[in-house]
C-alpha cells in the first residue's frame, strides 16, 4: 500500500516527544512484544475518531487538567473555559469569533438559518447530515427548504450546484430567494470521504459572486485536515461559518463550536437561547475540549504515521488487504482471506491484546478507523498481535 507523506510531520513532530503531547500513553508501553502479554488498562480501537471517556476516565482526565491549570466554569456559556476554548478556536479557523454550542445538529442549523436570512432555499448534499440526520428541522423548525444534490455521492460540484440554482427560475413558479449552501467535509455517510479542496475553492468563489452564503459543517474537519495536509485554517476561509465537533476526537462528551464573523456569532446566543439550548454550565465538555486539543494535530499525525507503518506489514500477509478509501480519511477497507475465521480473528485480539477491531460480513469485510488509541502501544505490539491472532 502506498505510504501517506506527512511534510508537515517531519517538520513538526517526532516521537521523541511523543509522551510529552501524549497523556493517555502509559508509560509501561511495551518497547518488544512480550510472550504473554497483560491486557492493556487502554484499549486499542480501531473504530472512532478518537478517545471517547467512561465516566471515572473522564474525571480523571478533567483532574489532569486541573492540575495543570485551575478550570474555570463558565455561566450560560460566557467566561471560564468556554470563552478560551472559543477564542482557541478563533485562532484555529482564523474567523473573527466562536460560539459554543450545545450539540452540532444546533449548530448546523443556526448558521443555516442566520445565513439564510429571509430567504428560504438551501442546498445541500444529499448525504449529508443536514439532510439526512437532523430530523428536518431546516424545514419544521426554521422554514427552510433543503435541496439536496449529488444522490448517494460525496460531494457536489460547482457546476452541478450552478445549474441547479440557475434552473429554479425556469422550474419553480414562487421565486423565494437563495439562502444559502452547506457542505459536509468529510462525509460521515460516505466513510469519511473528503470534499476535494479544488472543488471547495470553485464552489466558494461561485457563491462569493453571487452573494450566496456558504457553511461548512466541519463535524470531522480534523480529520480532513489531517489526511489532506490541508490546514483548518485554509479550509475554513472559504465558508461563511464553520462548525467543529468537541466530542467526536476532543473527548468532551457533548458540544460543538460555531466560527464565523462577528456579525453572524453575535445572533447565536439568543438563539440558542430562545431554542432551548441554554444551559448554566457548560465547562465540562469545554475544559475537556480545551485539554485534548494540546498537541491534538500532533497526536494525530503519529497516528496516521503509526497507522501506514503496521498497515503496511499486514499488506505483507497473504490472509490481510488494508488499503485507503478513495479520497478517504481515517476509515480503511480490511479484507480477510475467505478461509480465515473473522471473528475468532476478532476475539483473540480483544482478548489477549486488547486490540479491537469492527465485525467481519459474510464476505469477510471490515474496516478500520485510525485514531490516536494506535498510540496506546509500538507498532511491532499491534503488527505481532495480528500475525499471532491470524
Amino acid at each position: 500500500m502506498t505510504s501517506i507523506h506527512r511534510r508537515n510531520f517531519l517538520k513538526n513532530a517526532t516521537f521523541s516527544f511523543l509522551p510529552a503531547l501524549s497523556p493517555l500513553i502509559p508509560s509501561v508501553a511495551a518497547e518488544s512484544f512480550p510472550a504473554n502479554p497483560e491486557p492493556l488498562v487502554l484499549p486499542i480501537k480501531f473504530w472512532g475518531d478518537g478517545e471517547m471517556f467512561e465516566p471515572g476516565d473522564y474525571i480523571d482526565e478533567l483532574r489532569k487538567s486541573q492540575l495543570k491549570q485551575p478550570i474555570i466554569k463558565d455561566r450560560y456559556g460566557s467566561g471560564g473555559a468556554v470563552e478560551a476554548l472559543e477564542k482557541k478556536f478563533t485562532e484555529l479557523t482564523g474567523k473573527e469569533k466562536a460560539v459554543f454550542m450545545p450539540s452540532g445538529t444546533m449548530a448546523n442549523q443556526l448558521a443555516i438559518s442566520v445565513l439564510s436570512g429571509n430567504n428560504t432555499k438551501v442546498f445541500v448534499q444529499e448525504t449529508s447530515h443536514v439532510y439526512r440526520d437532523e430530523a428536518d428541522a431546516t424545514q419544521s423548525v426554521f422554514q427552510k427548504r433543503l435541496i439536496p444534490l449529488a444522490q448517494n455521492e460525496t460531494y457536489f460540484t460547482a457546476e452541478q450546484l450552478q445549474q441547479s440554482i440557475e434552473s429554479l427560475s425556469a422550474d419553480e413558479v414562487f421565486q423565494s430567494g437563495i439562502g444559502a449552501v452547506s457542505i459536509e467535509n468529510p462525509v460521515r455517510r460516505m466513510d469519511g470521504k473528503m470534499v476535494p479542496l479544488k472543488e471547495i475553492i470553485k464552489i466558494s468563489k461561485y457563491c462569493r459572486s453571487s452573494n450566496i452564503k456558504l457553511h461548512l459543517d466541519g463535524a470531522r474537519l480534523f480529520m480532513a485536515s489531517g489526511w489532506s495536509e490541508i490546514s483548518i485554517k485554509e479550509y475554513a476561509s472559504y465558508f461563511d461559518t464553520v462548525y467543529i465537533s468537541l466530542y467526536k476526537y476532543l473527548g468532551a462528551s457533548a458540544g460543538a463550536i460555531l466560527c464565523g464573523e462577528k456579525a453572524v456569532i453575535d445572533k447565536m446566543p439568543h438563539m440558542i437561547k430562545i431554542h432551548g439550548g441554554s444551559m448554566y454550565g457548560n465547562w465540562t465538555n469545554a475544559a475537556m475540549a480545551l485539554h485534548r486539543l494540546q498537541g491534538f494535530e500532533v497526536r494525530l499525525l503519529n497516528s496516521i504515521k503509526r497507522a501506514n507503518e503496521i498497515f503496511s506489514e499486514l499488506n505483507k500477509l497473504q490472509e490481510i488487504k488494508i488499503t485507503p478509501l478513495n479520497n478517504g480519511t481515517n476509515i480503511y477497507k480490511f479484507d480477510l482471506s475467505i478461509d480465515r475465521d473473522g471473528s475468532k480473528l476478532q476475539e483473540s485480539l480483544n482478548k489477549s491484546y486488547n486490540i479491537k477491531i469492527p465485525a467481519f460480513n459474510n464476505k469477510n469485510e471490515s474496516q478500520l478507523t485510525v485514531n490516536e488509541t494506535l498510540l496506546y502501544q509500538t507498532a511491532d505490539f499491534v503488527i505481532q498481535a495480528f500475525k499471532k491472532s491470524i
